[in-house]
């Protein structure tokens, strides 16, 4: 029973999460963490044919309009794949970001980690595996280019 139950609660986060991004079939996402494949594997049977994570895509060029941490994940974690995944993101490239409610703080480092690295903070949810933390990197290419 309480293996339904966590399957219904990681559902619930791979929904708020897709809804987050606006992924849609089209876009290509990368996904980091360490529930990276079990999150691959659910979209995949929802029909998102153009998703990867950060081991298994071969070349970082900015292709991904949409990144994806899952997993349960230390702080140190999340910040180690958010990094991993920059590469793999685009200029204006949505982010959705799983953290542990257990992890007391994490939420504000992440969000401060998050807006050093050119993203803006678009909206947080509550789910039952976690808080999930989405953002957008506005204007990055603009960024880019003036420095």
């Amino acid at each position: 029973m309480v293996q339904l139950h966590s399957v219904a609660e990681r559902e619930q986060v791979v929904d708020t999460m897709i809804g987050l991004t606006r992924l849609t079939h089209l876009h290509r996402a990368i996904i980091a963490g360490s529930g990276s494949m079990e999150f691959y594997l659910a979209l995949r049977r929802r029909g998102f044919p153009r998703v990867a994570t950060a081991q298994t895509c071969r070349i970082p060029k900015g292709q991904h309009p949409v990144g994806l941490i899952a997993g349960s994940n230390s702080l140190q974690a999340i910040e180690a794949a958010i990094v991993e995944l920059l590469p793999f993101l685009g200029t204006s490239a949505a982010i959705a970001v799983l953290i542990d409610c257990r992890e007391t703080g994490a939420g504000l480092c992440i969000r401060e980690r998050l807006e050093q690295m050119g993203f803006r903070i678009e909206a947080g949810v509550r789910c039952q595996e976690g808080f999930v933390l989405s953002a957008i990197r506005h204007g990055f290419g603009q960024m880019e280019k003036a420095a």
